[in-house]
Formats: structure tokens, C-alpha cells, sequence
């Protein structure tokens, strides 16, 4: 930590057992991530704002060692009291401190901020992008999101050291009714912009229609039916990545291009 006050403001704080785990298994299996983390002379992850209790930070070094075995996993938040109950739960590789979007002073690889930014005003995001990503070391990520209590409806915005890379849309597929269900938590750089004439409408729009006209495919399961909304929303010219192998989660990934603001 830097002699400078961490950078925000305490948020709410909720968390919960698995919440982060459908941004976690992305996290594992995720080119650019894997690459990243592979190639680092230091694998340093911060994630930023774990809350409460520190059991997704737990989880997401569990989780990532998996890529790479040495990986250290570092636990910020603004609120003192909440570093010193998650202190009690450090070990190998994990560890807990005092900071904010200035990432106090570490140079982590890869920096997860979820459900943070959620909780600030539209125009915090770009200072905010801006403070993480000069911390962040050569190559490094970040990844803003949000998701729902029990992690069943998420959605994050992967970004590098220059700009927005892309965005992920992921559900648990029998939790929903439709693809726009998961407008409520696109990232606060996102969830003011659905509406008409913006990218992120257009595109929730499309994943209706054909969520909608692969409605024989439920029979199999709304696994199956995602699947062939992918490739039907792939059909149509849409620059959806569609997975190589089945997942359990429905996952939809754009380029930042296809959904940024207008």
C-alpha cells in the first residue's frame, strides 16, 4: 500500500459462497486469461471489492491455480474492518490488504472487480477504468462485473491496459426465461444504454429471437437450446464466440465493438 488513500467508497458488501463461479470457470478457460497469467513474471490477481467475508477470493485462488499453479491471490477492500475478518482466513498464496482502485500500488496481471462498480454513479467508470489500469502490469486484465446473489445471471467486461475487449453474457440456462433477462446486471458501463438505437439492445434483441426460434431444441434441455441460439445468432452474422465443447453455463462473449455505446 501506498501513503495515499485507497481510491472509492465502501460498497454494500454482499457475497456468498460459488456467486463468482461462472466468471471463474470463463476466467480458467479463457484464452487471453490463461495466456496471460501463463506468460507473467509475477502472477499476482487482485480481486477488488470481495466484500463482506472473503470467500470468493478463496475460491477464485482455487480456481486459478489451476492455470497456474503459483498464482497469488490478493484481497482489497476500502473498509478496515473487512480486511482484518479476512485476514483470518490468508494462507499460502492468498493474502488481504487495505486499498482501492489505485490497486494499492501492486501490479497485479489480472485485476477482478466485481460487483463493485455496480454501485457507483455512470460517469465514476471511466476514472475508474483509467486508475486500474495503470497499475496493472505488462499484459495485464480486468475484469468489471456484476451478477445476481446466487451468481445464476452474470455479466462482466473484460478490458486491457489500452481499452474494452470484449463482453460476456453468462447464465445458469434454467434460470432464465429468455437472454435479456440478464439486462439487469450488465455492468454500469452498460445496463443505462438498453434501449433502441444502442448496441446492447440490439444485441439482447437478436439472442430473444433466436433464443425464441430454438424453442424445439428445449426438449433436450435449455443447455442445448443456448447452444443452438450460438449458432443461429453466429448464422446470422453476429460475432458471437460459440464454444468448441458443451458447458454447463450459457455463455455469450462480443466483441467490445459490437455493444459499445453510441
Amino acid at each position: 500500500m501506498t501513503g495515499s488513500r485507497p481510491l472509492g467508497a465502501v460498497t454494500r458488501g454482499t457475497t456468498g459462497h460459488n456467486r463468482l463461479r461462472r466468471s471463474d470457470r470463463w476466467l480458467v478457460h479463457s484464452a487471453r486469461v490463461r495466456t496471460a497469467l501463463q506468460s507473467a513474471a509475477d502472477p499476482l490477481v487482485v480481486d477488488l471489492g470481495y466484500g463482506a467475508l472473503p470467500v470468493t477470493t478463496l475460491e477464485l485462488a482455487m480456481r486459478l491455480r489451476q492455470v497456474r499453479s503459483d498464482v497469488r491471490v490478493l484481497g482489497l477492500e476500502i473498509d478496515p474492518h473487512r480486511v482484518d475478518v479476512a485476514r483470518a482466513a490468508a494462507g499460502p498464496g492468498v493474502d488481504f490488504a487495505l486499498g482501492g482502485f489505485e490497486l494499492a500500488g501492486h501490479r497485479p496481471v489480472l485485476v477482478r472487480a466485481f460487483n463493485v462498480l455496480r454501485q457507483y454513479p455512470l460517469d465514476a467508470v471511466p476514472d475508474a477504468w483509467a486508475a486500474m489500469r495503470d497499475g496493472l502490469a505488462p499484459g495485464g486484465l480486468i475484469v468489471d462485473g456484476t451478477c445476481d446473489e446466487l451468481g445464476r445471471r452474470c455479466c462482466w467486461v473484460l478490458l486491457d491496459a489500452r481499452a474494452a475487449v470484449s463482453l460476456t453474457l453468462a447464465c445458469d440456462p434454467f434460470a432464465i426465461e429468455r437472454p435479456s433477462d440478464l439486462a439487469e446486471r450488465l455492468p454500469k458501463v452498460l445496463i443505462h444504454h438498453n434501449v433502441p438505437g444502442q448496441p446492447i439492445h440490439a444485441l439482447l434483441t437478436a439472442a430473444d429471437r433466436a433464443w425464441a426460434s430454438s424453442a424445439a431444441h428445449g426438449v433436450f434441455g435449455p443447455r442445448v437450446r443456448w447452444r443452438a441460439m450460438m449458432e443461429m445468432l453466429a448464422a446470422q452474422g453476429l460475432p458471437v464466440t460459440t464454444p468448441r465443447r458443451p458447458l454447463r453455463d450459457g455463455v455469450l462473449t462480443v466483441p467490445w465493438s459490437a455493444v459499445a455505446p453510441v
